[in-house]
């Protein structure tokens, strides 16, 4: 497995509704994706930055959904251009399960 983290750098243009808005209009393009075990949406105000983090089942899946349309998209989407990282994933544990996090609220 390969996790990447997609980070975005928006300090002095950091608009954390437009962030939890992004997240609420593209959530459901990710779920049910091949390939894609799972994503979570994060930003930490203080920092004034967005780090998007997605579990995929292979590099070569991950490699391919980053095109350059789409990092021009999410560019357009939170104003400023994307690092992206790739990271082999040792283990997960995870104790959620079908539990959904409650949203983030202003």
């Amino acid at each position: 497995m390969i996790g990447v983290m997609v980070t975005f750098d928006c300090a002095g243009d950091f608009d954390r509704e437009r962030v939890i808005k992004i997240a609420s209009d593209f959530r459901g393009m990710f779920e049910g994706m091949p390939g894609l075990r799972s994503k979570v949406f994060t930003f930490d105000e203080k920092e004034q930055r967005t780090v998007n983090f997605y579990i995929w089942d292979s590099r070569e899946l991950a490699e391919a959904f980053f095109t350059d349309e789409v990092r021009d998209l999410v560019t357009g989407l939170y104003g400023a251009a994307p690092t992206i990282e790739f990271v082999e994933i040792a283990e997960i544990v995870d104790n959620f399960g079908a539990q959904r996090l409650p949203q983030a609220t202003g």
